[in-house]
């Protein structure tokens, strides 16, 4: 999509053309003027799809003039930004078809959701429009990253998937060695300090390969690079990965800081990983409350309890009454299968295809995807080795 940009902040400009070069497919800020005159006076002999418009310095003839620019470029779509209240010359934009205004400073977030909806009504299809999901650990060692790791790799290799995993652990990140002997070339922070050429494609090369259909991008390895990455960094990767993955998984850690919040904020479901045992529920609870804070919709927010056994002291029932929170799954203890998995860096699906952890993560893949496919009895009966005759 090309894009005329009228303003006369220079630097309003090069955030705009940042931005819209992030965007799969780009938006090409190709051209500029400095006022609405001068739009009109030195017209583009290639009509552009899109004409953002700064009026914080508008005056009472610009009313006139911009009403002149639409219909000079009918067949674009128009987007105003200010700083200041220009209740005549908006009410005279919205007369002239006029559908987006946004205040500056300028929030990327509010941009982009402008372009969105400006695209959509183009008729501009996005690539693919992925799931966000976060697994979040309520206690330390609640096996959140095992999970994260093994669901991505299973949900990939069961549903024909294209999954990206997310390790945001601010310090000490190791999601890649659940899964993977690989070093990773670049991670988080690298992409972070080079957000400006984030597409699908560099998006794909920065990550370690699981398997096809499953790329982890890896944390930091020292704990002075994660001051890198920045919210606004996190919504650029997450709308990119969005249009080229088909579920985006994050494995959150316990932090709780701005640019988890950012990336929590953009998650179609939140799974927080607990085991049956009182020091998780309690720091599950605290949990819980923060989101329900933070106006987080209950329903996406769905337990899974890991190192379940049944028989024991605290049931499910207990745990529901005392967080009013589903429990969406449970992963058996499978403590054999689950340590040589994690210990070799090789997922237990691939690993040990016939133990409970993996037939549990199969169960979950159905779960997620909320479907079960008659077509693929073949794949799961060849995963855990099972025959006609069985």
């Amino acid at each position: 999509m090309k894009a005329l940009l009228i303003s006369r902040d220079t630097q309003l400009y090069a955030e705009i053309a940042s931005q819209g070069a992030a965007r799969v497919p780009p938006l090409n800020v190709g051209a500029s003027r400095v006022s609405l005159r001068d739009a009109l006076e030195r017209p583009l002999p290639d009509a552009p799809s899109l004409i953002i418009v700064d009026i914080s310095d508008a005056d009472a003839a610009d009313g006139d003039l911009l009403e002149r620019l639409t219909r000079h470029y009918s067949a674009a779509h128009f987007m105003l930004m200010t700083d200041n209240h220009h209740p005549d010359l908006l009410i005279r934009a919205m007369r002239a078809g006029v559908r987006e205004v946004l205040q500056l400073p300028l929030v990327h977030r509010a941009l982009h959701e402008a372009i969105d909806r400006i695209a959509a009504s183009a008729g501009v299809a996005a690539m693919r429009d992925g799931k966000i999901l976060a697994f979040i650990a309520c206690k330390g060692g609640s096996g959140a990253t095992f999970i994260s790791t093994n669901f991505g790799y299973a949900l990939a290799t069961l549903a024909d998937k294209k999954v990206l995993l997310i390790d945001l652990h601010r310090q000490f990140g190791d999601a890649t060695l659940y899964v993977s002997d690989q070093r990773p070339a670049m991670t988080l922070s690298d992409v972070c300090q080079q957000i400006a050429r984030i597409d699908g494609p560099f998006l794909e090369s920065c990550l370690v390969h699981v398997a096809p259909g499953f790329g982890v991008l890896a944390a930091a390895d020292d704990p002075g690079q994660t001051t890198e990455a920045k919210p606004e960094h996190i919504d650029t990767i997450l709308r990119v990965a969005r249009q080229h993955y088909d579920y985006i998984l994050l494995d959150v850690g316990r932090q709780i800081d701005a640019v988890s919040l950012r990336a929590l904020d953009t998650t179609d479901a939140i799974y927080p990983v607990l085991q049956l045992a009182l020091p998780d529920i309690r720091d599950a609870r605290r949990l819980l409350d923060i989101f329900r804070s933070l106006g987080y919709v209950t329903d996406h927010i769905r337990l899974i309890v890991n190192r379940y056994e049944k028989g024991g002291k605290l049931r499910l029932a207990d745990l529901h009454a005392a967080l009013g929170a589903e429990v969406l799954h449970t992963v058996p203890n499978d403590y054999i299968a689950v340590t040589d998995s994690v210990n070799q860096g090789i997922p237990v699906l691939q690993l040990a295809r016939g133990s409970a952890a993996a037939r549990s993560l199969a169960d979950l893949v159905e779960v997620v995807t909320a479907r079960r496919i008659p077509e693929a009895k073949g794949l799961f009966d060849r995963l855990f080795g099972r025959g006609e005759d069985d």
